[in-house]
């Protein structure tokens, strides 16, 4: 059995779909890494409309998640979380 490229726990998934439902518009959260400099990646969390061609779909308790193919690269293994008042991967 093979690890799954990017999970997501029940605590997130649990907030994702509280907060997805005040919106106006069905959505999915966005997980996205972004280069970052000196201070290495940056991870960006935003609602999305729509899914892209090369996007992974999470779906857990309600909760819809997409990642682009070049962000699962690396965050292979990894799972979103959420804890206190933020995510974190």
């Amino acid at each position: 059995m093979s690890e799954a490229p990017f999970s997501v726990s029940p605590t997130a998934a649990k907030r994702i779909a509280f907060l997805a439902a005040r919106e106006p518009k069905p959505v999915m959260m966005r997980v996205a890494v972004q280069g970052g400099g000196c201070s290495g990646f940056q991870y960006n969390f935003s609602f999305d409309e729509q899914r892209n061609d090369d996007d992974l779909l999470i779906e857990r308790d309600g909760a819809a998640v997409v990642v682009d193919s070049t962000s699962l690269e690396l965050l292979k293994g990894s799972e979103l979380d959420y804890v206190g008042n933020s995510f974190s991967v």
